[in-house]
């Protein structure tokens, strides 16, 4: 069969819209199981359905979840995660996906329930047993994994050069991150000066149970200790992510015609967080996003949407302020992370304006 044709029986194949219900209560997650006659039968699956000619997406995850399990969350905090379009070979399906956090009063009525009113299964699995994979999902849902591990909060370190004063600027940043992060936390380690690599190495060792995302270019090398062989393999599993910049991104975008130099642009080994300004990057990003799921490498599980307010370290940089980049957040297929000016306490708002987690550095130690 020629290619023509062969790309003629992709565009007749029926598309598939769907909005999935990522229901939670703090690291409580709802599945149902997929019996075995169904299309992807025998697998766990996120509560959803096919969205109607006359609804959006929110309209019909507030449906499904209410048809399917009978719980009412039209006043519950609903926000969208991003959007996923995958290609099982005998359908094509297009995901709108939302998380939805329960009240208390919600998950203590329906925390029992095995069964939905579709007689499906149900059960409550803990969030890190469904990052680790224990629960089977469709290949489409393999992604969502990848943004529920987004964290609330991200820290972002201090540039050297905060630390100029000291005697010694390296240690003295080494020092503080060391002392200052909080346990457990998500860090984007920042290191600009090529010659201050290797402390980043030296961090991670010190701070075993942070997870860093790195630039997407770091010279991992710098990682490798070895005479400890242990800790490299624990360093290397403390990243969780590679970072690309706006610039960066819209080089790609450049090069996107020039498969080999795209190829090397970007990192294949590790799930990417991007940065975006604009709706021109976020565009971008959809497209790095959609293209890295067509060649199953690991996915964008989230962007950096900056400023969101005025910031100390950007001055001069016009800042979006929440109602546009609410707007803006409405256009991206993978979760938003605001930033700039920020802090801890704004995630509230930040869910309410369409995102996910806040990121920073002064407020988030």
């Amino acid at each position: 069969m020629s290619s023509k044709a062969n790309k003629n029986q992709e565009s007749q194949k029926a598309i598939v819209n769907v909005a999935v219900a990522v229901i939670q209560h703090k690291d409580q997650y709802l599945l149902g199981f997929r019996d075995a006659a169904q299309h992807q039968g025998n697998l766990y699956e996120f509560v959803g359905g096919k969205i109607d000619n006359n609804e959006s997406g929110e309209q019909a995850v507030i449906r499904e979840v209410a048809e399917e399990t009978g719980i009412a969350i039209p006043n519950s905090t609903v926000v969208k995660l991003g959007r996923l379009h995958h290609d099982y070979g005998d359908k094509q399906v297009s995901l709108q996906v939302y998380k939805v956090e329960l009240t208390t009063a919600q998950y203590e009525q329906y925390k029992h329930c095995q069964y939905g009113l579709e007689d499906q299964a149900l059960v409550w699995v803990n969030k890190l047993d469904l990052l680790a994979g224990l629960y089977a999902l469709p290949a489409a849902n393999k992604t969502i994994l990848g943004w529920l591990s987004v964290p609330t909060t991200i820290a972002i370190t201090y540039p050297l050069t905060h630390f100029n004063t000291y005697s010694d600027p390296k240690l003295g940043w080494l020092q503080y991150h060391q002392e200052n992060l909080m346990p457990e936390s998500w860090v984007y380690i920042r290191v600009k000066e090529v010659v201050s690599e290797d402390i980043v190495g030296r961090l991670m060792r010190q701070r075993p149970d942070i997870s860093v995302i790195l630039s997407h270019d770091f010279d991992h090398s710098f990682l490798v200790t070895e005479e400890l062989i242990v800790e490299n393999e624990q360093t290397s599993q403390q990243v969780v992510a590679h970072h690309l910049t706006h610039t960066t991104l819209m080089q790609w975008s450049d090069t996107i015609q020039d498969s080999a130099a795209s190829a090397q642009l970007i990192s294949h080994t590790h799930p990417l967080i991007v940065s975006c300004h604009d709706a021109a990057s976020i565009n971008v990003a959809n497209r790095l996003a959609s293209t890295r799921l067509e060649q199953q490498l690991p996915p964008v599980i989230g962007a950096f949407l900056s400023p969101v307010l005025m910031t100390q370290t950007h001055p001069h940089a016009e800042p979006l302020g929440w109602e546009t980049w609410s707007s803006l957040a409405q256009l991206a297929d993978m979760p938003i992370i605001g930033l700039g000016g920020l802090s801890p306490a704004m995630i509230d708002q930040a869910l309410t304006y369409g995102g996910i987690s806040v990121a920073g550095i002064r407020q988030f130690y």
